[in-house]
């Protein structure tokens, strides 16, 4: 069993104090970086997804141009590739990260499997190479790309798993939504303390 970490869009943008901050982002920046150094060996595979929007144009009409936002399918500008928002958060250790994708780049996307890394490879794509068939699913927001990642995981044939403690949504209704709609889809929903859980039972207290 081969198992893969995509952490979703922990950028400053999508942070407290960001173009589009969620409540709790800092906090999932890093409760991540904890997890990464305390169980790093527990994936074969770690991959971290952007927005990373063009400045010189709407995006496809994901910015909100002369009229107010909607907050559902148009949005202030943010992650504008290059800029400190589109930047991970600085509490985000990404010394474990094996691939980063950028996603958004001209219209809009809210799944990591929308993006590619700078080798032009899609998500799918690596974790077909790592032959990775369990996804855990952690980051921001919710409600939006976090979900559009894990329904898309679940598309492509893997067994999901979405860290609750290790996400933050736009709105607690739409999260809650959301965790219940991956949850239907298949997903299991679990806090990260199962992986201290696996690494006490497999220690070698485990075999004495």
């Amino acid at each position: 069993m081969t198992r893969a970490l995509i952490i979703v869009d922990v950028q400053n943008d999508f942070t407290e104090g960001g173009a589009l901050g969620v409540d709790g982002g800092a906090a999932v920046a890093a409760g991540v970086s904890t997890l990464l150094a305390k169980h790093r060996d527990a994936y074969d595979l770690v991959i971290a997804s952007r927005d990373w929007h063009d400045a010189d144009n709407d995006n496809g009409g994901h910015f909100a141009q002369g009229d107010a936002p909607d907050f559902v399918e148009t949005w202030p500008e943010h992650c504008v590739a290059g800029s400190t928002g589109a930047d991970y958060h600085p509490d985000l250790d990404t010394t474990g990260v094996d691939a980063h994708i950028k996603k958004g780049q001209g219209k809009p996307a809210y799944s990591a499997f929308e993006g590619v890394d700078d080798e032009g490879r899609t998500v799918s794509q690596l974790l077909d190479a790592h032959g990775a068939t369990e996804v855990d699913v952690v980051g921001i927001a919710t409600d939006y790309c976090v979900r559009a990642s894990a329904l898309d995981a679940i598309e492509h044939g893997r067994h999901v798993r979405v860290f609750t403690d290790l996400v933050a949504g736009v709105a607690p209704d739409s999260s809650e939504r959301a965790l219940a709609e991956l949850a239907h889809a298949g997903a299991a929903l679990a806090e990260s303390s199962v992986l201290d859980v696996v690494a006490a039972q497999s220690g070698p207290e485990a075999s004495a």
